[in-house]
């Protein structure tokens, strides 16, 4: 059981180290406002668990993104292509991702704010 509970330690202690980044701390900002909006906009059970999921999504990706790039400059501290591409495949999935969630978001509070 240990083991088990040291699990949710570390990924706890790697969310906390993924969330100094700039983009991650960004996009906690536009979650904040998302949270504001959906509660002051009264948005239904279901439209909060789609919001939930695209969140989730975005900033789970972001934190691949992450441990992505850091891996890649631990690999190859100088310039090299094929890393370049790593990270722009890495920052491709986050940018879908965020696109997908701001669709959502334009589908959901659109109306209600339109």
């Amino acid at each position: 059981m240990g083991g088990f509970l040291n699990g949710f330690r570390y990924a706890w202690r790697g969310i906390a180290v993924g969330a100094r980044g700039r983009n991650f701390r960004v996009m906690l900002g536009v979650t904040g406002i998302v949270i504001l909006l959906g509660y002051f906009l009264k948005i239904s059970t279901g439209e909060w668990g789609l919001v939930s999921l695209a969140v989730g999504l975005v900033l789970g990706l972001e934190l691949v993104n992450t441990a992505g790039e850091k891996l890649v400059d631990i690999l190859s501290p100088g310039h090299d292509a094929r890393y370049g591409q790593v990270k722009d495949i890495l920052a491709g999935a986050v940018l879908l991702a965020a696109t997908a969630a701001t669709a959502l978001g334009v589908l959901i509070f659109g109306p209600r704010l339109f």
